[in-house]
């Protein structure tokens, strides 16, 4: 199973936009933004779409079209992307239901939903106490 990706190019690009706005942008494409990523802009574009209807990014259309921040990196947790484009829980339990006659089949769904429960709640704290300044500043800092 591999791992899913579209947490980490969201705040990317979101990182991404927040630099480019300090440095005096108004506005940044999804090329410009696809380019830094290395992903094709379509991608961008779905993904920002999904971000704008959180509230986290705006876009300009017409002349001079592109994206910018709703609100500034520091007011943007990890938290705020992760609900924009993960709305599902982490972890599933099973597509059918188990064996209600087998000791294992009858408990384990009540057993996981617990430690999926406290894996859910310990990810959400941790997201939650980042913020995308945190982001770009630990890349400044990296580079």
């Amino acid at each position: 199973m591999s791992a899913n990706s579209r947490l980490t190019v969201a705040a990317h690009a979101l990182t991404w936009i927040g630099l480019y706005q300090r440095r005096g942008h108004e506005v940044a494409t999804s090329e410009q933004i696809a380019t830094s990523v290395n992903t094709n802009p379509v991608v961008i574009r779905r993904l920002l779409a999904e971000l704008s209807k959180a509230g986290l990014v705006d876009s300009r259309r017409g002349a001079g079209a592109g994206w910018m921040l709703a609100r500034g990196l520091a007011a943007i947790t990890l938290l705020d992307v992760y609900r924009a484009v993960e709305p599902g829980p982490v972890f599933a339990l099973h597509r059918a239901t188990p064996d209600p006659e087998c000791v294992v089949g009858h408990g384990i769904g009540p057993v996981m939903a617990a430690v999926y429960d406290d894996v859910e709640t310990a990810l959400r704290r941790e997201l939650a106490g980042t913020t995308l300044e945190d982001v770009l500043r630990d890349v400044l800092k990296a580079a």
